[in-house]
């Protein structure tokens, strides 16, 4: 995989997908599982990821745009109780009044669902790597 860098973000299928280099130089996929919201093995998606150009169904997206999309489906797919249950259901109220009254947010509604997914997306990768998840990785949010 020379002249690749990574960890590399991809959207396939409307899921997220990642790229990240392995201990022994090696490149692992590792795709969002809507069941758990953990990460599933996607080895085999790793060429294709990679010869992606402009193919509808998979693309390579910032890693902020990848936090976005992560949380996106964990708020969507998952429920739970616990804090970060808790600001999944703050950021769908907030959706919810938005869609309602038939507008598009704030730049300060912007922020705060943004700054709430990122949050999120930490937590649950954090405690995805406390279970054992050797797909987890809470620093893709480090600023």
């Amino acid at each position: 995989m020379a002249g690749n860098k990574f960890p590399r973000f991809f959207e396939y299928y409307g899921s997220s997908l990642k790229l990240v280099e392995t201990p022994d130089g090696g490149v692992a996929g590792w795709r969002l599982s809507e069941d758990s919201g953990g990460w599933e093995p996607a080895n085999h998606l790793i060429d294709k990821a990679l010869s992606a150009g402009g193919e509808q169904e998979i693309y390579e997206i910032s890693p902020d745009e990848f936090i976005w999309l992560t949380e996106q489906e964990r708020g969507r797919h998952l429920d739970g109780d616990g804090p970060v249950f808790a600001l999944y259901k703050t950021v769908e109220a907030l959706q919810d009044t938005i869609r309602a009254e038939r507008r598009y947010p704030t730049p300060r509604e912007q922020a705060l669902i943004t700054g709430i997914r990122r949050r999120t997306f930490v937590m649950f990768e954090e405690q995805l790597r406390a279970a054992g998840d050797p797909g987890a990785d809470p620093s893709i949010a480090a600023p």
